[in-house]
């Protein structure tokens, strides 16, 4: 049996990571975020409000339930709010990161590490594991300390980096790019979208299954964690208004430049997953097969009881 600590377990990838250790008979699940339990089924596994930024209570809660591994889900991953509220961004994404990286040393803990393909400036995705990492915006520059301090660590330490995360659960944070734009065009509303960058969106499934892949292949190191297909943003928003059969006039492509974000975005990310494909028998679905989940997935949301 492996003990599994999730923190951040209330977000979209936390709440599949939760749905997969339910069916799987060899984990004990520990799952913890800030605040009471998001997702629907209750049983099972335990649930811990946890506040990450608070050192003591998170080594309370390892000392409670000595978890074999800790899956790291927890951070503050909008963009332009992190360059813009540089203090609590730097607090989640590296502060947070220390105490786990301390905790997981003193008590000899797996300590899985969720990472962004924005580490890197997007001239010359996609990227394998060793390329350079060279971050544009401040988000960036957290993600890729974290992995610094990680990678500086003696404990058992894993980085999974990944691409616009994407999927449904009942009772979701914060939205992704996919049901922005399906709701956007069901109300009739005309949306911008970039045609000058380029991502690898990934199933939350996806990612789920290749987080616990890395604890039952009990590996070390960096790996590549995102959806195998290469879009162009209008591209990927184009395939949803196609699948759910909405009006794509309603589209409207722009240069990035012109929204005048406050944090910069790199062009062009995108994995090569090989490694994760040999290591972990990583095989993530293709964008059109994902859409087809979520859909799965909505309509079963919206059924009456």
């Amino acid at each position: 049996m492996k003990r599994i600590l999730v923190t951040g377990s209330n977000g979209l990838l936390g709440q599949k990571l939760t749905d997969l250790c339910l069916h799987d008979p060899e984990i004990v699940l520990i799952a913890s975020s800030k605040g009471s339990n998001r997702h629907t089924n209750k049983v099972g596994y335990i649930y811990e409000d946890m506040d990450i930024l608070d050192p003591i209570q998170v080594q309370q809660v390892i000392e409670k339930y000595h978890p074999d591994t800790i899956i790291n889900t927890a951070a503050m991953t909008n963009v332009d709010a992190c360059e813009n509220d540089k203090e609590n961004c730097y607090a989640l994404n590296v502060g947070s990161v220390k105490s786990l990286i301390r905790l997981s040393e003193q008590y000899n803990i797996q300590l899985i590490h969720l990472s962004t393909d924005f580490i890197f400036d997007g001239e010359n995705g996609p990227y394998t594991e060793e390329d350079q990492p060279n971050p544009l915006s401040y988000y960036g520059q957290t993600k890729l300390e974290a992995e610094q301090l990680l990678e500086q660590s003696s404990c058992k330490w894993v980085i999974l980096r990944t691409i616009i995360v994407y999927g449904i659960v009942n009772d979701m944070s914060r939205s992704n790019i996919i049901l922005w734009a399906k709701s956007a065009l069901e109300k009739g509303n005309p949306i911008n979208v970039v045609n000058d960058q380029w991502r690898m969106p990934t199933l939350a499934e996806d990612l789920a299954e290749c987080c616990i892949l890395a604890v039952k292949k009990n590996v070390e190191g960096i790996f590549n964690a995102s959806g195998k297909d290469m879009l162009s943003i209008l591209e990927l928003v184009l395939k949803v208004a196609e699948y759910w059969n909405l009006d794509s006039s309603l589209i409207n492509p722009i240069a990035a430049d012109s929204l005048n974000q406050a944090a910069k975005r790199p062009k062009r990310t995108g994995f090569i997953l090989d490694k994760s494909r040999s290591i972990l028998g990583y095989n993530p679905k293709s964008f059109e097969e994902g859409i087809a989940i979520v859909d799965a997935q909505l309509k079963a949301i919206s059924k009456p009881n």
